[in-house]
């Protein structure tokens, strides 16, 4: 595997770091999108994690961060303008094969929205999707939901503070061809307590490895 460190253009005077995953064997006719949570980068742990794993069964990716982390800064830009990074970002390195979106979080759930859009994508793929904000469970993220026309993944910890097994299971059911895998015992980072009997890096091969199986099937 190579990875290459691209700049993105996503504005006429700004442009993002994005890093592409090119496997050594090819093997694939899909590729990734990846965009970090809220409060990640473009070198966002669980990103590589399974970008080198994707990589291995022969996917290339792309995972790229927007525009208030390429500046330093840690709130997060408007949503206009979050969701034209992730527009021009699918323009930039999209090829001719088939294009799965996603990430984690809120960089996920904005690639979700865009393809609820009409955004260009064979699939999307949100990883602890945030579904509504843990102080406020009335703010419910499911009102786009319906209009995505591609298969969906969630794939999501039980204990995860941003939606509940129970709050997911209706949401993900509102995507045609959606489906929701639930990483026991995981909250939203993905981390588990120690009584668990497994590591975060552990949860991050269980997820990674639902979500190769799963491409393999579509």
């Amino acid at each position: 595997m190579t990875v290459e460190s691209i700049r993105v253009p996503v504005s006429r005077d700004q442009s993002v770091t994005a890093l592409r995953h090119v496997p050594t064997s090819p093997a694939s006719d899909w590729l990734l999108i990846y965009a970090p949570g809220a409060g990640s980068n473009v070198n966002d742990a669980f990103g590589a994690h399974l970008c080198r794993r994707l990589a291995d069964e022969g996917v290339p990716s792309v995972r790229f961060q927007f525009p208030y982390m390429e500046a330093g800064k840690r709130r997060p830009d408007r949503p206009a303008v979050l969701e034209s990074t992730w527009r021009r970002v699918m323009e930039e390195v999209r090829g001719e094969g088939r294009l799965v979106v996603g990430g984690r979080s809120m960089g996920g759930r904005i690639g979700s929205q865009v393809v609820a859009q009409g955004g260009p994508a064979d699939a999307v793929v949100l990883f602890a999707y945030p579904l509504r904000p843990p102080s406020n469970p009335e703010r419910v993220r499911d009102g786009h939901l319906p209009d995505i026309a591609v298969p969906t993944l969630f794939c999501s910890g039980t204990r995860d503070a941003f939606g509940t097994p129970e709050e997911l299971e209706p949401a993900a059911a509102k995507v045609p061809g959606g489906r929701l895998h639930l990483l026991e015992g995981a909250d939203h980072g993905f981390g588990v307590a120690k009584s668990a009997g497994r590591t975060r890096v552990e949860v991050w091969d269980e997820a990674a490895g639902v979500f190769i199986g799963w491409l393999r099937s579509l």
